[in-house]
């Protein structure tokens, strides 16, 4: 199998539904004759014009409501944010009318609009482009939200989002661009809300999803040298979450970690911690942890910065904490 860039994988998904369908349409900062602010666009301007490819001001408030008032209307727009810091700008458009729309008209209309871009830290950028919102999208009704962690995946739930009826948050990471993995040539579709257990284990669950599952796979690694057998499970989406993935797997192993890389008040793992101990409070042997980014704006300084996310050895104190063993 081929070996191609995230940022390709992305690429190809937008392309290919282009080409299937032509109602589907990219619209964004730098998306066109820049080729992509971080170069996932490159190329499409040439196949597509400047009809379906469409550079914008700096007015996401503006662009995100045409990008509604499209989708409603009968096409298909993949709206790109710079980065979701900046989503915060549009956040009426897709809260007030993508979400809304399908509920306030009765069934009448829908949504079937994709907002897709980078999410997260991508190293010294600083607080106000620094920041996660998979929870704040996840929370309004109305919204799916995916956020892919391989090329593969990305690729796969990136077409299902666009044939989707219901508006998509779709949550990169500037940082995981330029990874390469194995994505087939063939077409292939990932339902949205569907787990993927990455690595079995029957010692100790540990969740995450996005860019963290690196820092999740890196601590089952080290685990895996003393004896633990952590089972490492992708969420892919945090709306819809699929806990009957979840639940089985603490059945197994009794314990669960999880790994996310956003504030700890009302976050993600909140939601999981809870939900696992309401659906399998007899099977757990010890507290579901979480391990988050520390609760303050992210810091400049690349020190800081370390301090502050989540990584393998704080990961690595959980599971043995979980397992009551000295860390």
């Amino acid at each position: 199998m081929r070996t191609i860039q995230f940022r390709e994988a992305l690429r190809e998904a937008m392309s290919e539904e282009m080409r299937r369908d032509p109602r589907v349409f990219l619209m964004g900062e730098e998306v066109a004759e820049y080729n992509g602010a971080y170069k996932v666009s490159q190329g499409m301007l040439d196949e597509f014009g400047p009809e379906r490819v469409i550079d914008t001001p700096i007015a996401e408030l503006g662009f995100a409501g045409i990008g509604v008032g499209a989708a409603a209307n009968g096409l298909l727009p993949i709206i790109e944010f710079m980065t979701f810091n900046f989503s915060l700008v549009a956040i009426d458009q897709v809260i007030n009318s993508a979400a809304k729309i399908y509920s306030m008209s009765g069934g009448q209309y829908s949504c079937p609009i994709v907002f897709r871009g980078p999410t997260g830290n991508a190293g010294m950028l600083s607080s106000q482009h620094s920041q996660n919102f998979e929870n704040w999208y996840a929370n309004c009704p109305g919204l799916k939200v995916v956020v892919p962690s391989t090329p593969y995946d990305a690729k796969g739930l990136l077409k299902s989002a666009i044939r989707d009826a219901d508006p998509v948050i779709f949550m990169e990471s500037e940082l995981m661009y330029g990874d390469k993995g194995e994505v087939p040539e063939e077409e292939y579709l990932i339902p949205i809300g569907k787990a993927n257990v990455v690595r079995p284990g029957k010692s100790v669950t540990i969740v995450s999803f996005g860019k963290m599952m690196k820092v999740a796979l890196s601590a089952a690694d080290e685990l895996a040298k003393e004896g633990i057998e952590a089972e490492v499970i992708d969420l892919r989406s945090v709306r819809p979450i699929d806990y009957d993935t979840l639940i089985e797997s603490v059945k197994k192993t009794n314990r669960m970690v999880v790994v996310e890389e956003a504030w700890p008040l009302a976050s993600i793992s909140s939601e999981l911690a809870y939900m696992v101990q309401r659906r399998a409070f007899d099977y757990l042997d010890a507290p579901v942890l979480r391990i988050t980014c520390m609760d303050v704006p992210l810091p400049y300084a690349p020190t800081l910065i370390e301090a502050s996310l989540p990584n393998v050895e704080r990961t690595v104190k959980a599971v043995k904490e979980v397992m009551y063993q000295k860390a």
